[in-house]
């Protein structure tokens, strides 16, 4: 894998060049990061380097970086907030920062305490994108897809996978984890589901999404042992996360949708629909397998947007937006 180098315009003095350029391959060959997440690394740090530079008036040097002070971290990302950069973008700057700062100090050179000192940014958790309740249920319908050119089986397979994860709430992983034993079938009305830190919660099962089960096992032509995974691709192998999130953007073409109608936007649906029917966000954190309520509670924030974009589209005063009523007069 190729390495990008340190260009003649990098900041900093000779030796602290060459440490670049060695812990630039480290990053590549020994912790085989992505070439994209290597040049990312090397762009914040050349920027962190040339506001030490500025700010020193002289290349700095290694021992400048081994020395440096908390309060020469946080003035660099407070310059990097005021030209508009991103929470989200300033963590991963100071993650690439300790990470150089890693390698110096297993190159012997020292550690900098201060890389370790200064708090990482708070990230604003961006809003899940729920869709449309009539989109959602499109999904997961295997009618969608009857003029492909698909064995019947498999179209209900991926009808079945999708009304897991709307009906049910499920993760995509935790929806192909299912074993054929685990088949909510013979009247159960629920399964036991294994999340996040091998973490099992009991999910109810909708008389919808058991028939989707059931079409799908029905039509199956493979022998599925019961400890064998329920869902199998067209080999008989275990179905991969990529088989469904193709099917899904396929169906996006077919049903004009945009491209975050993905797997897991049905997960937020679920969440979102029961929350605008006054699910109970206890219920719903239990449902979701959420360790934290303050997970389950950015589905407020959906559900609050969602309302006020429908007040802002229908309440007459909201549309004229100039505080008169809908007959052009100010209220009495």
């Amino acid at each position: 894998m190729s390495t990008p180098l340190p260009t003649p315009l990098m900041p900093g003095d000779a030796p602290l060049r060459a440490a670049i350029l060695a812990w630039q391959r480290a990053l590549s060959a020994e912790r085989r990061l992505s070439g994209r997440t290597v040049a990312a690394y090397d762009r914040d740090l050349r920027q962190f380097l040339v506001h030490r530079d500025a700010t020193a008036g002289r290349p700095i040097g290694i021992a400048d970086l081994v020395g440096l002070k908390p309060r020469d971290v946080r003035a660099f990302m407070a310059a990097r907030r005021a030209e508009g950069i991103s929470g989200r973008s300033l963590m991963r700057a100071l993650a690439g920062l300790r990470s150089f700062g890693r390698f110096l100090e297993r190159e012997g050179h020292g550690a900098s305490a201060a890389l370790a000192a200064v708090r990482s940014p708070k990230v604003e958790r961006r809003l899940p994108r729920p869709l449309p309740v009539a989109a959602a249920r499109a999904l997961t319908t295997p009618d969608v897809r009857a003029g492909e050119e698909r064995e019947p089986w498999v179209l209900a397979r991926d009808a079945a996978v999708l009304a897991l994860l709307y009906g049910a709430g499920l993760r995509i992983s935790e929806a192909l984890g299912l074993l054929r034993r685990d088949a909510p079938l013979g009247g159960l009305d629920a399964l036991t589901v294994t999340g996040k830190g091998g973490k099992q919660r009991m999910v109810p099962v909708l008389p919808v999404v058991a028939r989707a089960l059931a079409d799908y096992l029905a039509a199956c032509p493979h022998p599925l042992a019961p400890e064998g995974p329920l869902f199998v691709g067209v080999k008989g192998g275990p179905l991969s996360p990529r088989v469904v999130q193709y099917a899904v953007a396929g169906l996006r073409g077919a049903l004009g949708l945009p491209d975050s109608a993905t797997p897991h936007a049905l997960r937020h649906s679920f969440a979102t629909h029961l929350l605008a029917r006054q699910g109970e966000l206890r219920a719903i954190q239990e449902l979701l397998g959420h360790a934290s309520l303050s997970s389950t509670q950015i589905y407020t924030r959906v559900d609050a947007a969602r309302l006020m974009s429908a007040f802002d589209a229908t309440h007459p005063r909201a549309r004229l937006g100039s505080g008169l009523d809908a007959k052009g007069s100010s209220p009495g």
